[in-house]
């Protein structure tokens, strides 16, 4: 017997379903409201609105549980690379050998990029934020790429993965090799798609560059972690632009633009300025922690706690390790790097913090991992992005081959009501 919702407004009542998810998340149906009963919900920020139903993504924040496609994210980080995730997102299941090195060769197929781009990023300042360099350099693939994708066209879609895929990859790089002054690189096809990242990002023209199996490991962790967060900000703006038919680029390119917000991808940037105003304030960790416990303090503790985990961010508790690693691979002696880790420890065992869960996030630990990486910090945010490149495609498909209508919230109207027009000489 199906369950039902009744609503009662001015003494009528309305009936609406109720759905209940493969993992037994409640939603009442409300499509129908309005027709029914003339009024709207009001939920700023969405916090209490399903805009979907997905088949890519679950997560319970109360639990600390991250699922892509029903596997355990602990599973997926341990056992498969990033491109495996990437197809698994994307594709609804894991590939096989030969559909995992025919994605990975066909992604390679697209990664020249257009040489008339050079001209798009030579536009740019060197100060110009890499967010928006790759963000318009990804709507800039649109005039290249002008053939509208038709996503009920299994090969036409699985091409437009792969040259996603491809070109973001290197656009990503170019946008930091731009701001260095360094000459831009390109894809070598005898190498993987993380191996690739980091020469592209820092291989020069004058010696060759050696690539560290532990920074390959510990990136490609952090990029399988970012891979896709359900219904977050910048995927809803994918879902939201892609719903009016918007191409796959122009829907990404919106979708940087949502990442790069402070409260979104810029949090673990902020992170390291947080560490970088506590250093130049004497390095004193304790100082700051007992300013994070002073309610009447306006500082905040940046990388610690989640909007939507409760507990501990189960990411977190994987790339911590990683950030070990690469710390004691890298011997790495930063004074910025020792204050995390003072705040860390310190943070972990006083009661304050535990008993409120803020536990050190994912965004905590990849900012460590970066600056010890010698990434600068308006770069983290682009990093992110590589890494939810495939979250974004796969939302963006689902959305499309679902055939979900143009998206367009309601609202509530708290201005004037309708007044007469006053003449100039009135006014």
């Amino acid at each position: 017997m199906s369950k039902t919702a009744i609503l009662e407004i001015d003494g009528n009542k309305y009936e609406f379903p109720v759905i209940v998810g493969s993992e037994n998340e409640v939603a009442i149906d409300i499509e129908k409201l309005r027709a029914a009963t003339g009024a709207i919900t009001l939920d700023p920020g969405y916090k209490n609105s399903g805009s979907c139903k997905s088949d890519i993504t679950f997560l319970d924040g109360e639990q600390g549980i991250l699922r892509y496609r029903g596997y355990a994210i602990e599973d997926l980080a341990e056992k498969a690379n990033f491109l495996e995730v990437s197809y698994l997102v994307i594709f609804g299941e894991l590939p096989t050998v030969a559909q995992l090195e025919k994605f990975e060769n066909d992604i390679r197929k697209y990664t020249l990029v257009n040489e008339e781009m050079k001209n798009i990023i030579d536009g740019f300042p060197k100060t110009a934020h890499p967010m928006g360099v790759l963000s318009s350099l990804t709507s800039a693939l649109t005039a290249f790429n002008p053939k509208v994708v038709n996503v009920e066209n299994e090969e036409e879609m699985y091409t437009a993965v792969c040259k996603t895929m491809g070109k973001f990859l290197v656009l990503a790089t170019w946008t930091f090799r731009k701001t260095s002054g360094f000459p831009l690189n390109y894809y070598d096809n005898t190498k993987g798609y993380v191996e690739n990242f980091l020469r592209l990002m820092f291989e020069l023209p004058t010696g060759p560059y050696t690539i560290n199996p532990v920074i390959v490991d510990a990136l490609d962790k952090l990029f399988i972690l970012h891979a896709d967060h359900e219904q977050n900000c910048s995927t809803s703006t994918v879902r939201m632009v892609g719903s009016s038919h918007a191409g796959l680029f122009a829907s990404i390119s919106a979708g940087v633009s949502a990442l790069w917000g402070p409260l979104h991808g810029g949090a673990n940037q902020a992170v390291l300025e947080m560490l970088e105003e506590i250093q130049k304030d004497g390095g004193d960790a304790e100082k700051y922690l007992a300013k994070a416990k002073d309610k009447n303090d306006p500082f905040r503790l940046m990388g610690f706690g989640h909007r939507v985990y409760k507990n501990f961010d189960p990411r977190a508790k994987i790339i911590k390790k990683a950030a070990d690693e690469v710390l004691a691979t890298l011997g790495v002696n930063d004074p910025i790097l020792n204050i995390a880790k003072q705040l860390e420890e310190s943070a972990l065992q006083d009661e304050y913090f535990k008993s409120r869960n803020l536990y050190p996030n994912v965004d905590f630990y990849s900012g460590i991992i970066y600056r010890a990486l010698g990434i600068p910090t308006d770069m983290f945010t682009v990093l992110f992005a590589i890494g939810r490149l495939p979250g974004w495609i796969a939302q963006w498909k689902e959305m499309r081959v679902n055939k979900e209508p143009i998206g367009r919230p309601r609202q509530v109207y708290t201005g004037y009501a309708l007044r007469s027009f006053k003449p100039m000489n009135e006014r």
